[in-house]
């Protein structure tokens, strides 16, 4: 590490003001503290020197990830040849998963760095770490047989549209993975809704593993039998990262272990989805108000959007208040998609963008009420 640093320090004057190399100064940066905990300290005002920054952030939430993906990959291998009845081992699964989905990851990564590093370098700004993470995220939220043009496209789209116009990492109002899912979502709805089909295979398929999930079937009012231990444990097929319920749990414990994820907003959404669900229960009449409401929990993406997307600390609720507020209303709101816009089966994604844009709305009705009952204390 002391012959890097040493290298790092002999070629940084290149790239300094005055130096041959100045215009690639944002590029330089990134590398250089990509590597070592950057030494920048504030020049004045009260500051807290801390030992976590953002680049160890990301690096927590991207490992929190990785139950997930490695399990994305062997889902992904194992759908592949159950379709076909070949026996397969767990090798041979892992490696055929790794071949759909290492080249989305790389795809997603290239992509969005290069037009973050693009913008960076015209406007003069340091190159930030917010994409760490979403480049992760959205090879998760797709499904394996994605073309790689489309993840080109979206990833993009979310970066320049979800983060850019609005000032880069840390100003974004939008989750940029989310911005990415909701624009293939709706611009290429074959590939992204209804039937998932299994890797490799789409048509004569008459294994019981592929074919529509549970939510592309409630969705066209059919009857389904949830198979509770598949569904939490994630042997279905789906998007890539969001099949397995305990897989999210795993990644949610390292996260609040961390204290990088809020336990409030990812409770809050379960009790949200629960609480309605309950009620629709209550009323019945139609397979998607008579399905069991703990049923919404361990199907579809809402395990990984509670536990990865709901509680962006940029897109979120900041207040503690606030935050059980935007947790609740997600869970509702899914439920809410649902149940009556079959068309939008997956309501996660929805209810989360929608509360992204309310989050601010809601902090500042909290901190006003904070204000008032104070006040009201001092009139007292």
């Amino acid at each position: 590490m002391k012959f890097l640093r040493n290298t790092l320090d002999k070629i940084k004057p290149n790239f300094e003001k005055g130096g041959k190399l100045h215009f690639l100064h944002s590029t330089f940066d990134a590398i250089e503290t990509f590597m070592f905990v950057p030494n920048h300290t504030t020049k004045r005002g009260a500051h807290i020197r801390d030992g976590i920054d953002l680049k160890r952030t990301m690096f927590t939430v991207v490992i929190a990830l990785v139950p997930a993906l490695l399990f994305g990959m062997w889902n992904v291998g194992e759908l592949h040849y159950a379709a076909q009845n070949i026996d397969s081992t767990l090798i041979q699964n892992l490696l055929y998963g790794a071949m759909k989905v290492v080249p989305i990851i790389a795809v997603s990564y290239l992509t969005g760095l290069g037009i973050e590093f693009a913008f960076c370098q015209v406007n003069g700004h340091p190159v930030n770490e917010g994409f760490l993470v979403s480049g992760m995220l959205i090879p998760l939220i797709v499904p394996a047989d994605i073309p790689l043009w489309m993840v080109i496209v979206a990833t993009a789209f979310a970066v320049i549209i979800g983060k850019e116009v609005f000032g880069g990492t840390g100003m974004n109002i939008l989750n940029p993975a989310l911005t990415a899912r909701v624009f293939l979502y709706i611009a290429y709805p074959v590939e992204m809704a209804g039937d998932i089909w299994v890797s490799g295979i789409k048509e004569g398929i008459v294994d019981a593993s592929s074919g529509a999930t549970y939510l592309g079937d409630l969705g066209v009012g059919k009857v389904v039998n949830v198979d509770v231990y598949n569904a939490f444990m994630g042997f279905m097929p789906g998007s890539i990262g969001e099949t397995s319920t305990l897989m999210c749990l795993i990644g949610a414990v390292i996260l609040i272990a961390s204290g990088i994820g809020s336990w409030r907003i990812m409770l809050a959404t379960v009790i949200g989805a629960l609480g309605m669900g309950l009620i629709l229960n209550a009323v019945g009449g139609n397979p998607y108000y008579d399905l069991p409401a703990y049923q919404h929990l361990i199907i579809g993406g809402f395990a990984f959007g509670a536990v990865f997307m709901a509680t962006d600390p940029v897109s979120a609720a900041h207040t503690q208040r606030g935050k059980w507020i935007y947790g609740i209303l997600i869970g509702v709101l899914t439920v809410l998609i649902r149940v009556f816009n079959p068309a939008y089966p997956e309501g996660i994604m929805f209810a989360i963008l929608f509360m992204n844009v309310m989050a601010p709305l809601v902090d500042n009705y909290v901190v006003k009420a904070n204000i008032k009952r104070r006040l009201n204390r001092v009139k007292a």
